[in-house]
């Protein structure tokens, strides 16, 4: 699936509906691979993930710290479907890890971070910047999605699973 932003709200927006569409894994931690350019919408993406699920504060790329952990709090949810209202319990993801794999070379340096444990946690929503560098790392069946930079304000932006 491709899809056209125009503007910081619409990837907001295109964020809100990927959360929503995305289903809770059975038993391992969700793997979600940001694959872009620098400047192509990666950590923006990440940032209104974070703000759909209720992180405050400011989400920024772990560059250099490689990682960083959110946990999510358990929250509810008012959905409109054909006019009727309801409440909607979300649980999962109870933590949002937020991964910057730029400066890692091989999947071995992931593993040194405890991600084994992380990948076997089913709460886990694991969004990964630059997953190419650790792809030994990685289980086979991940979403992939690409980030592209078309103009100052555009990102094209690509689902494949």
């Amino acid at each position: 699936m491709e899809i056209i932003s125009k503007n910081t709200e619409e990837t907001r927006d295109i964020a809100k509906n990927f959360l929503q569409n995305l289903e809770q894994p059975n038993k391992k931690a969700l793997v979600v691979g940001l694959h872009g350019n620098l400047g192509s919408g990666k950590t923006t993406f990440v940032q209104f993930v974070a703000e759909a699920l209720g992180i405050k504060g400011n989400i920024t790329s772990p560059t250099f710290v490689i990682e960083k952990i959110y946990p999510v709090k358990f929250r509810q949810r008012r959905t409109r479907f054909n006019g009727a209202s309801k409440i909607e319990n979300r649980e999962w993801p109870k933590k949002l890890i937020h991964i910057d794999a730029y400066r890692l070379q091989k999947g071995e340096e992931l593993r040194v971070l405890g991600f084994e444990e992380i990948l076997n946690d089913s709460g886990n929503l694991v969004l990964i910047e630059w997953p190419e560098n650790v792809l030994s790392a990685l289980p086979k069946e991940i979403l992939k999605m690409e980030f592209e930079f078309v103009d100052e304000n555009t990102r094209r932006i690509q689902i494949i699973k």
